[in-house]
């Protein structure tokens, strides 16, 4: 297992290293001019803004600035961006609380949800209960997000007023009233989020549940004298959950690269609503930071749900 784990991490470093690469001559090569934002003021003059130029390195061509870039990565500097004339990764750490807040809980609502529907839709196969479910989860994942925020947002917020339709960022939670105001205010984002995750995970953990119940180990457990409580929660259960633990950890890395659609419907002030202004601003230190990181999560939770694979299933050897 070690030689495993030391093999792909040997192996994720060149892969980091291209698609770092990919990103910034993306970056690099997409119109739009980042400083375009001192151009429609005229209390800058043409000097000033060719001396911020070549502050800011952006005088150069773009595969030098590459390497200078990955040099001051390498030493935990990750920019300055041009928005905020601040460093990137304060802006990040500022946003990072809106979202894990907002979309974390939301992953977690959705995971509790998702697992005991899937093991009841798959224990009661065709039932009023499986139907039922099956119709939701199809509904959840086919609808877009925008499109149910929006309903959600004219029936719960214009409509009843039972919601506010903006997030409020700047809500300090001190005592039970700011409590419940936190929790109103994440109602709408978080129910968005957790039909569409919900849904997602509650099929694949029905399907993976129908593989195991027909499989001759469950036969065997019957004819043994097990109760079907016992049969589906000591040995289906455990089987199913295999390939459902992996896709649990590869959704991870969408809890902290946001929910874009989401965070900007409801002006929830997180990473989502900033890549997006980033890239509107052509805010390319930003963006940049934000997409590798986003490369470097789904690499490492790629070697993690290997590793559980490995882990939950004694069939799997890494050697």
């Amino acid at each position: 297992m070690l030689q495993y784990i030391i093999r792909r991490i040997l192996i994720a470093i060149p892969t980091l290293l291209i698609i770092s690469f990919v990103i910034f001559a993306v970056l690099a090569l997409a119109p739009g001019d980042p400083l375009a934002q001192f151009a429609l003021n005229p209390a800058i003059p043409e000097s000033t803004r060719e001396l911020i130029r070549i502050q800011f390195g952006l005088d150069q061509p773009w595969p030098i600035r590459y390497v200078r870039w990955l040099t001051s990565l390498m030493r935990g500097d990750w920019g300055f961006s041009f928005g905020t004339r601040g460093p990137v990764i304060d802006l990040i750490w500022q946003r990072l609380p809106q979202t894990l807040t907002v979309v974390g809980t939301a992953y977690l609502i959705a995971v509790l949800l998702a697992i005991p529907i899937g093991i009841i839709s798959a224990v009661k196969q065709y039932s009023i209960f499986d139907n039922v479910a099956t119709f939701f989860a199809f509904i959840g994942f086919s609808v877009p997000s925008f499109f149910t925020g929006l309903v959600l947002m004219l029936i719960f917020a214009i409509n009843l007023k039972w919601f506010p339709i903006v997030y409020n960022t700047t809500l300090q939670v001190v005592d039970w009233e700011t409590f419940t105001q936190q929790v109103r205010q994440m109602t709408l984002p978080v129910l968005v989020l957790v039909v569409q995750q919900t849904a997602a995970l509650t099929r694949f953990m029905r399907s993976s549940m129908l593989d195991n119940l027909s499989l001759d180990y469950v036969r065997t457990a019957r004819a043994k004298g097990l109760s079907d409580r016992m049969v589906v929660l000591r040995h289906v259960l455990v089987n199913s959950l295999i390939p459902v633990v992996t896709l649990i950890a590869l959704g991870i890395p969408t809890i902290f690269a946001g929910a874009i659609i989401t965070e900007n419907l409801f002006r929830v002030n997180g990473l989502g609503a900033l890549l997006i202004t980033s890239i509107n601003n052509s805010d390319t230190p930003v963006v940049m930071a934000l997409t590798f990181i986003f490369a470097i999560l789904t690499v490492v939770f790629n070697l993690i749900a290997d590793i559980l694979y490995g882990v939950l299933d004694p069939r799997v050897r890494y050697s």
